[in-house]
């Protein structure tokens, strides 16, 4: 089948954008495993300036206080916000968590660690801005798809203020979750627009009878799971954080021990997910549908790398260098999760229509 010009330039974008959201997951997890979250402690120049210093000599005595200043009457213009909205509480956690006052030392290699992290970040948006209106044409022929780019794009932009407020509150946990979960969100919104684009290729010569609708619940269950235990993942990170800075950034092998129940139920949860994603990928490898068949094994490769980084990390002492490596996978295992839940409602969807065709004849 061949694709009109516009369809084709799309998908291109649009994966090359689902790409590159995931390579910032991957640079967001080399911040916070090297510990540059605050290597700019301001949004969006660092420092003052659109290109970071590389020297302390070229910061203005007294930086610390100046940018802790700035962050604090930034922090509080915004509790005033949130008060006046009605989330006191909120508005009372942000300085409340004892890194508020806390401002880092310079260090060269971090700030440029987190400023590729913000410059991938601003090229993410054109990405998405390019792929919204390369989506001006599904207006009339599938408008969806159209509406789901444009929502992430809308969506980037907010997840870039709320960079900004994490940045403001030193990294306050609560919203360091959020955006995390954020991420996830704009990944699975442009998985479905693009591959919602190209659906007229699928389906084609489904055999009728041959896909349960007993197994699109589980499909659901084991992508809302993922998801949890990715934003529960980044919340036991939040916590090694805590452990690190409480014991000086020494004493690696005992920060896993002094973790609370947070963690145990991340581990306990994971083989929770093992025996589901088992199960179905078990039933997909059983059916004749080859593209479903790739799915279930990517999902099953996945899901095996991550418990194996999971295990490193729990036993050897959380080497840093696996931290990125196991969000990443996380969340492209639920990328790939989300892809075989729609394809697989797409196959019983036409099956279910054949079957009907098949009556009214």
């Amino acid at each position: 089948m061949v694709q009109p010009a516009f369809v084709r330039r799309f998908r291109f974008f649009g994966i090359l954008t689902v790409v590159a959201v995931y390579l910032l997951i991957l640079v967001g997890g080399v911040v916070r495993s090297t510990g540059s979250g605050m290597g700019c402690p301001d949004w969006p120049k660092c420092f003052g300036t659109w290109i970071p210093p590389t020297q302390l000599s070229q910061l203005p005595v007294g930086y610390k206080e100046i940018y802790t200043a700035q962050r604090v009457a930034k922090n509080k213009r915004l509790a005033k916000t949130l008060e006046h909205l009605g989330f006191r509480q909120v508005a009372g956690q942000i300085f409340a968590h004892p890194t508020q006052y806390i401002e880092t030392d310079f260090n060269a290699t971090k700030t440029w660690i987190e400023y590729i992290n913000r410059l991938l970040g601003a090229l993410i948006g054109i990405f998405i801005f390019i792929t919204v209106v390369l989506a001006l044409p599904y207006w009339r022929r599938d408008r969806p798809v159209f509406w789901l780019t444009f929502g992430a794009f809308l969506l980037t932009g907010f997840q870039g203020w709320l960079g900004s407020l994490v940045v403001s509150t030193n990294l306050l946990p609560e919203l360091v979750t959020v955006h995390m979960a954020l991420a996830l969100l704009i990944v699975a919104m442009l998985i479905y627009a693009v591959d919602r684009s190209q659906q007229e290729l699928f389906g084609v010569g489904i055999a009728p009878n041959k896909f349960s609708g007993k197994l699109r619940p589980l499909l659901v269950l084991a992508t809302l799971f993922t998801f949890g235990q990715i934003v529960l993942g980044t919340q036991v990170r939040e916590q090694v954080d805590v452990v690190a800075m409480a014991s000086n950034y020494v004493g690696r092998a005992g920060w896993v021990e002094q973790l609370g129940s947070l963690f145990k139920v991340h581990r306990t949860f994971s083989l929770v997910l093992l025996a589901l994603n088992l199960y179905i990928g078990y039933q997909l490898l059983q059916s004749r549908d080859g593209h479903l068949q790739r799915l279930a094994i990517g999902i099953l490769v996945l899901l095996g790398i991550e418990i194996l980084a999971g295990v490193v990390l729990a036993y050897l002492a959380l080497p840093a260098a696996v931290q990125p490596i196991h969000l990443t996978v996380a969340t492209v295992l639920f990328g790939v999760q989300f892809l075989t839940l729609i394809h697989y409602a797409r196959r019983l969807k036409t099956q279910r229509q054949a079957a009907y065709a098949g009556v009214v004849a």
